[in-house]
């Protein structure tokens, strides 16, 4: 999975002012390969977006990813 997780960075780190503070951790569940992203407080706004339009726009490529499995991916953004 560390392929979605570098496309996850890869998009991620050119929109923050701090990509140093960029924290990404991987976890899998019964269904899904679940990714928690959190960044910096000054860059959620960065992540979201008007209207949450850039945080759907990053869910949208992120989910488009063939896993193994059954599985789907899932990213939260934490704040």
């Amino acid at each position: 999975m560390t392929d979605v997780k570098e496309l996850i960075l890869t998009i991620v780190q050119p929109l923050v002012t701090y990509p140093d503070d960029i924290k990404l951790v991987e976890r899998e569940t019964e269904r899904f390969h679940e990714y928690d992203l959190q960044v910096n407080h000054e860059d959620i706004g960065r992540i979201i977006g008007k209207h949450g339009r850039v945080a759907q726009a990053i869910r949208t490529i992120v989910y488009s990813v063939k896993v193994p499995g059954n599985k789907r991916v899932r990213l939260n953004i934490i704040e």
